[in-house]
């Protein structure tokens, strides 16, 4: 069962990661209930796929079967049913999952949030329940409200954390109860770098042995292989930071430090999130597959760490 990003009873590293199968998917986020892996991924309604060992992946019916309508204030302009990078998290008998409307190249975008008891569509208590808005960016603002993310810190208290291109990425308090912005919720700033066009985005946050770790992705994704997006990574004792690399360079100056840039046939991996099982790790991305023109395709892989706590592959 997923909870505080983690798996029970599953041993990462012994595991064989040469997934098969439908491996289409962009911004993958990875969950476990009982026997059954999840994958949820940008698409049409937001996509899931499933897999019962976690290798082996099929498609399922998505979230949505239509933009939901209180989207429709927010980003008018969105005309196609795509939905964007889910985050997953299990609480208290509840699976949160935020996502995003908007449309590429533009900060009039939109963070939402849907909830459900259960993943398996078999169990007659399966049931998506949108519960709306949670933030949103407009032309005018210094921000893009995409790529979510929900931490709870090591206090209880949860925090979503976001953001794409322009000013960077953010962070603010969550209502535990309503799990959208805390009233009055400063929304602080965490990670950005020092050139233009500001190429980070897709936070994950993490919480390991006394650090948050919060991943971002760097540069361009989406062009295939002539993609550049690559992962980088760097920790905090305090969630709202400062973060700073391994050679000690603030993310707020464009620090990271490199986890995967890709190779030969694997381009531009990104999106990225991270899920613990005990001592065990992985890393769950999408990169773009050159033997296949450039599809994006899911990579699940064991994430280790070093003496010093740093995570490589």
């Amino acid at each position: 069962m997923l909870n505080n990003k983690g798996f029970d009873n599953v041993n990462f590293y012994e595991m064989n990661w040469e997934l098969k199968g439908d491996l289409g998917a962009h911004d993958p986020v990875l969950a476990k209930e009982g026997s059954r892996w999840y994958v949820f991924h940008t698409g049409k309604g937001i996509q899931i796929k499933s897999s019962e060992d976690g290798v082996n992946w099929k498609q399922e019916n998505p979230i949505f079967s239509s933009l939901p309508e209180w989207s429709k204030e927010f980003v008018p302009e969105k005309t196609e049913d795509s939905i964007w990078a889910p985050d997953i998290y299990y609480h208290n008998g509840i699976y949160y999952i935020y996502y995003s409307v908007s449309t590429f190249g533009k900060n009039t975008s939109a963070i939402g949030l849907v909830t459900n008891t259960t993943l398996n569509p078999e169990n007659p208590e399966y049931e998506w329940k949108d519960r709306g808005h949670v933030i949103h960016s407009m032309e005018a603002d210094n921000y893009n409200a995409i790529d979510a993310n929900l931490i709870f810190d090591q206090e209880g208290q949860p925090w979503l954390n976001f953001g794409s291109f322009w000013s960077g990425i953010k962070l603010f308090q969550l209502d535990p109860v309503s799990m959208k912005r805390a009233e009055g919720a400063e929304l602080l700033s965490i990670s950005s770098r020092t050139e233009q066009p500001n190429t980070i985005e897709a936070p994950f946050i993490v919480y390991r042995n006394g650090f948050y770790y919060q991943f971002v992705s760097f540069d361009f994704c989406c062009r295939g292989v002539e993609s550049t997006y690559k992962i980088v990574v760097g920790r905090s004792e305090n969630i709202t930071g400062p973060y700073t690399d391994k050679n000690g360079v603030s993310m707020m100056e464009g620090g990271g430090t490199l986890i995967d840039a890709g190779d030969e046939r694997w381009i531009g991996p990104g999106h990225c999130a991270v899920y613990f099982s005990d001592n065990s790790s992985v890393l769950v991305n999408h990169a773009y597959d050159s033997m296949k023109k450039g599809k994006p395709t899911l990579q699940i892989r064991p994430l280790y760490w070093d003496n010093e706590g740093w995570p490589h592959l």
